[in-house]
């Protein structure tokens, strides 16, 4: 059976790994019970992973006609007789709407029906979903007859939910301890119940008032137990004030990285008097680093004026080389000189600029993981619209053959490993990095 490529835009790209057979008609039947019978349409339909039924329907309400699939026999009718050319472009406009990813252009998504009734597609290699116009005909079609879910969704579902349990049990459980530990801390500085009464019958038999004399400190502890005050620092700040447990204290009440701070000025304290120059820095400021900054800034500046002159991709490796600062400083420089102030359409300047970045990597495979590196500095800075479409535009540059899958398992990898490895940038490359691995798993079948 003859194989074509899924979607007309891929029509000419001979290692296209999606594909699917050309279609194959027989008009049946004369007169007023002529019909279309697309004779292979299981297979069409099995290529493009949806119900073979939604296909069918659709060209019956693009044409006007009636249409029936048989789920039993697997033929699909269409009334009227259609030449091979005309449902071949009606196919075409169905893979557009309810298979390719609106935003990489892939065509491996599964329809998802959302609780307010909607149409979507979600796909495994960026991660995007894309919203389907519920103006078309075949969205209520769909929505009536929604199609299967994926076998082991139900055990997958079941697992979130432990999960989730044991999650709030777990929670639950802490509480319980802090708690306790609460309690203990209470119980544990009070002598007795009868502490309070036996401090007021000793101010009773006492001469002259208590406005006329000052009370001991164990008065006062005392009035702020009667007064219901239990604050645990001043239990112990009345217990001891030696400077081992007030760093002790410290660890306890501040972050780890404000603790350390204070330990450090408490430890200046046995020594000299504090001066200005001694004092260490706020959170956050480090005069070494605002001089990198600063120097990188440059190195940016640098960058874009050379690309406003007219730079060709071919002219790019000598020029980077001309610059000085380590090789990662020029790429990051490099990346944030090619997008800086992109705000909308990010996925689309990088397919652009893909020239330009494939040229800053020639020669040398090692310096695609500076560009990785590079594009994750350029993403995790505040207020960057590219967050969103980074899965995108990682897909981009693996199909141009910019960056290739090793080292791109390598990045994430190391970004796991590293300081930032909580942050969304990671969540939203994952459904990427999770579509390489089932894209070599198959490969590797075959």
């Amino acid at each position: 059976m003859a194989l074509q490529n899924i979607g007309a835009s891929n029509s000419d790209d001979a290692f296209y790994r999606y594909k699917m057979p050309k279609m194959i008609t027989k008009i049946e039947g004369r007169g007023n019970g002529i019909k279309t019978n697309i004779v292979n349409m299981v297979d069409i339909a099995k290529a493009l992973a949806r119900p073979p039924s939604y296909t069918t329907k659709y060209f019956g309400n693009e044409l006007g006609a009636q249409s029936k699939f048989d789920e039993k026999t697997g033929v699909a009718l269409v009334n009227g007789g259609h030449d091979t050319a005309k449902l071949a472009g009606l196919l075409e406009n169905f893979i557009k709407k309810y298979v390719q990813c609106y935003g990489c252009g892939n065509p491996e998504t599964e329809v998802l029906i959302t609780k307010t009734q909607m149409v979507q597609l979600k796909c495994a290699a960026c991660g995007f979903v894309s919203d389907v116009d519920m103006r078309d005909k075949l969205t209520t079609f769909i929505l009536k007859n929604p199609p299967e879910p994926k076998k082991g969704s139900k055990e997958k579902k079941a697992m979130r939910r432990a999960e989730k349990e044991r999650l709030k049990e777990g929670e639950a459980a802490d509480e319980e301890m802090k708690k306790l530990k609460k309690e203990v801390k209470k119980k544990g500085p009070s002598t007795s119940k009868d502490g309070p009464a036996k401090a007021s019958s000793n101010k009773k038999k006492a001469s002259g008032s208590d406005e006329e004399r000052t009370p001991p400190t164990v008065n006062h502890v005392d009035e702020k137990e009667e007064d219901g005050d239990d604050d645990d620092d001043d239990v112990q700040w009345q217990t001891d004030t030696s400077a081992e447990a007030a760093r002790q204290r410290i660890q306890e009440q501040l972050s780890a990285a404000t603790a350390e701070m204070v330990m450090l000025s408490t430890n200046e304290t046995n020594g000299a008097s504090h001066s200005p120059k001694a004092a260490s820095p706020p959170p956050g400021v480090n005069p070494k680093a605002e001089n990198g900054n600063s120097s990188q800034e440059k190195l940016v500046e640098e960058v874009k004026a050379k690309l406003q002159k007219g730079v060709t991709a071919n002219q790019l490796q000598s020029i980077l080389a001309s610059f000085s600062g380590s090789p990662q400083d020029v790429m990051t420089a490099l990346f944030e000189a090619l997008f800086d102030g992109v705000e909308k359409g990010f996925a689309k300047e990088v397919a652009k600029k893909k020239g330009f970045l494939a040229a800053a990597v020639a020669g040398d495979e090692g310096s695609q993981l500076l560009l990785l590196r590079a594009i994750e500095a350029f993403v995790l800075k505040p207020s960057v619209p590219a967050l969103k479409e980074v899965a995108v535009f990682l897909k981009a540059l693996y199909d141009a053959d910019v960056v290739v899958e090793e080292y791109v398992m390598q990045w994430y990898q190391e970004g796991l490993a590293g300081g930032n490895k909580d942050s969304q940038m990671w969540k939203n490359v994952r459904p990427f990095i999770e579509w390489l691995q089932s894209a070599e798993s198959e490969t590797e079948e075959e």
